[in-house]
């Protein structure tokens, strides 16, 4: 097969597909010319200096300038011009022809400058952006990103990303534009609409907010250039996961050649939280998520192209979950319009800087509008976070009324700039003002974790152990204020997962889920993590999301709407039982999160070990009684007589209905499990053990 050639330009696509100017832009992607200290030559934009795809790949240059000649196409002639950045890492001053147009602080935001006075069409200019990436990140917002010092958690961070990293272009726009289109659709039966304008007029400006369904509003800006309204939708198409549907809002200002048009989109769907429950348009709904840090070999905190970009979203659809959790990090646009367009539910959440000071914490607090602006548009982000685990608050919320002040105060700035949707101050521990109350947990003991989790869900237990160095594990409570409510909060554990190899992995997602979902006050659930990045090889895919090896688990399976719940703590990944000699009993139970009851029997079969668990069911071996479950509830236990078995094999457990059909998979291995070998101990030490093989 012959492959089509790669574009000249990388990331050649349009990056604002939820807020349409392409009908007039320039990408400027591709070859600059880059100077630093000890390097000058190409670079390549919008890849960070510290890549491979870059060219230059340098770890630790704290300044370097991109120069390029520009042109703006001569057909714009008339319009005003727009320099568009997606993110520069972290300060960038931008100059045209030596003229300085604007300053930017702020590594994952976007921004842009109204270049018109300076840029005239047809003719070329030189375009300058000098960059300040400091080495010492610990006062700025920089996610996992390595700093010198080092970070409280440099063990979870990667390499920086420096520089241009989100694509740089061109729009030709009206003479008076819309700078910022806000739309919101929690109504669910119209969009409203605020439409900010710059340009030569905006005060006064006529505007009109068409949707595509054919109602549109006419509306006058007011004295600040901001014009609000609402259209009523005459038929309403609610947005969801099982029919994500868009509505796409063509804002028009001006006549003639001045005129301006840009094309948003957005949803009609309300995500609130009642009580200890989350609800999607009125509906429950369980999340079940997978945390993604958005990371790629060659090319870091950039994807390599649309393709990689968009395929993540397909692979973790394909692993069973319903929501993505964007860790640390504003993702594209065109990834939220692709969770948009295909119903994928986004928790999003910026940056965190490492180290507590009030300037560190108001630079936090500094990209809170950017985000809002950029991405509340899009229906499928669902929750936004905040800090993370006490990241840029010294581990120390509890102990340090300022430090709890500033994540009060992260979540109360939020809240102003967007009271649509759950807001997490504090992904982790320590809450003091939430939506929901998250906690990250890991534990290497499948005993422990299934009676930790039980004690949480009943409210016995409030603290758990968290190691936050290979010498250093404290004590970390859900609460970082005895005043917090302690029911009548969504509960959500938004980290978990275990295991040294792959398979162990497998295996710990499977027993780890089940004891998330015996629990009917848990809201849902995050695991860590979607791919490998670096040398954190924790993702159920590799860097180059490629599946590893599961010992037989299917995690879609895993993260059904209906899963099987066994009354059992295994032994050890790939041998969850021994070989039975005789027959035992087994308790199952069915958790369901499905609109309507699911029922049936729950019945097993013995297969050769290693048989594939999503193949066609064998004849049952054994079978309960009919067993029900209702949405959200577990259900009874049913009790299951399995055979007994001799040597290695695999126990499939299926749910099936009355007509036959599958509705929920689990398995359980059988295998010898050996003691641990001691053999050379220490004198002194592991005395009494057992000795494994020959004497």
């Amino acid at each position: 097969m012959t492959l089509p050639p790669k574009p000249s330009t990388p990331r050649p696509e349009y990056p604002r597909p939820d807020r349409d100017r392409s009908a007039r832009w320039l990408n400027l992607n591709g070859a600059w010319d880059f100077a630093a200290d000890g390097y000058e030559g190409p670079i390549t934009v919008p890849f960070a200096w510290e890549s491979r795809a870059s060219g230059v790949r340098r770890t630790w240059l704290e300044r370097g300038t991109y120069r390029r000649t520009v042109t703006a196409p001569a057909a714009w002639a008339g319009a005003r011009v727009v320099l568009s950045f997606g993110a520069v890492h972290h300060r960038a001053v931008v100059r045209v022809d030596g003229v300085t147009v604007g300053e930017h602080t702020g590594g994952y935001e976007s921004f842009d400058f109204d270049v018109t006075g300076l840029l005239a069409p047809g003719v070329p200019a030189l375009l300058e952006v000098e960059v300040h990436a400091p080495a010492d990140k610990r006062a700025i917002a920089h996610g996992k990103q390595r700093s010198i010092p080092r970070d409280d958690y440099d063990g979870v961070s990667f390499t920086p990303t420096s520089g241009i990293w989100q694509t740089v272009w061109l729009e030709a726009r009206g003479r008076t534009y819309a700078e910022s289109v806000v739309l919101r659709g929690d109504s669910l039966t119209g969009i409203d609409v605020t439409v900010v304008l710059a340009g030569d007029a905006p005060a006064g400006a006529a505007v009109t907010a068409a949707a595509d369904t054919g109602e549109s509003i006419a509306l006058t800006a007011d004295d600040r250039g901001v014009a609000k309204g609402r259209i009523e939708i005459r038929d309403p198409r609610r947005w969801s996961p099982a029919d994500p549907h868009l509505y796409r809002v063509e804002v028009r200002t001006g006549e003639g050649d001045a005129a301006d048009a840009v094309t948003a989109t957005t949803g009609l769907r309300r995500f609130e939280a009642r009580g200890e429950a989350l609800y999607l348009n009125g509906e429950r709904i369980y999340l079940r998520g997978v945390l993604d840090q958005g990371y790629w070999p060659d090319t870091g905190l950039t994807a390599p192209d649309a393709a990689a970009l968009l395929r993540d979203l397909e692979l973790a659809r394909g692993l069973g979950y319903n929501l993505v959790r964007k860790h640390l990090k504003f993702e594209e646009p065109l990834w939220l319009h692709e969770a948009d367009r295909t119903g994928m539910l986004v928790w999003a959440e910026p940056a965190c800087p490492s180290r507590y000071s009030p300037e560190a914490a108001a630079a936090f607090e500094a990209q809170l509008p950017a985000m809002v602006e950029r991405d509340g548009n899009h229906p499928s982000i669902v929750i936004w976070g905040l800090y993370n685990e006490e990241w840029g608050l010294d581990w120390d919320i509890p102990g340090s009324a300022a430090r709890a002040e500033a994540a009060a105060h992260a979540y109360e700035r939020l809240r102003e700039l967007d009271a649509t949707r759950p807001i997490v101050e504090n992904s982790g521990w320590s809450h003091v003002r939430t939506d929901l109350l998250d906690w990250h947990y890991y534990e290497p003991d499948l005993g422990e974790w299934a009676a930790a989790v039980a004690r949480l869900a009943s409210g016995e237990q409030e603290a758990f152990p968290v190691r936050l160095g290979p010498d250093f594990t404290v004590d970390k409570s859900l609460y970082g204020d005895p005043a917090f409510p302690r029911s009548g909060v969504p509960i959500v554990n938004s980290e978990y997962g275990e295991g040294f190899t792959s398979l162990e992995r497998a295996w710990h997602l499977r027993w780890e889920t089940q004891e998330l979902r015996r629990h009917d006050r848990f809201a849902g659930y995050v695991y860590t993590e979607f791919a490998d990045v670096e040398h954190e090889a924790a993702g159920l895919l590799d860097a180059d999301r490629r599946p590893k090896d599961w010992g037989g688990a299917v995690p879609a399976d895993v993260n059904a709407d209906t899963v099987l719940v066994l009354d059992l703590v295994p032994l050890a990944a790939g041998a969850d039982i021994a070989p039975p000699a005789a027959p035992f009993g087994l308790d199952v139970h069915v958790s369901h999160h499905g609109p309507e009851s699911a029922a049936g029997t729950v019945q097993a079969a013995w297969v050769p070990a290693g048989t594939p668990v999503g193949t066609a069911v064998p004849p049952a071996q054994a079978a309960t009684e009919p067993v029900k479950a209702e949405p959200f509830r577990l259900s009874p236990a049913a009790r299951l007589t399995v055979p007994a078995h001799a040597g290695p094999g695999r126990l499939l457990v299926w749910l099936a209905d009355d007509e036959g059909r599958v509705l929920a998979r689990a398995f359980l291995d059988a295998a010898e499990v050996e003691p641990p070998n001691r053999r050379g101990a220490r004198p002194g030490e592991f005395a009494d053990a057992p000795r494994p093989g020959l004497d």
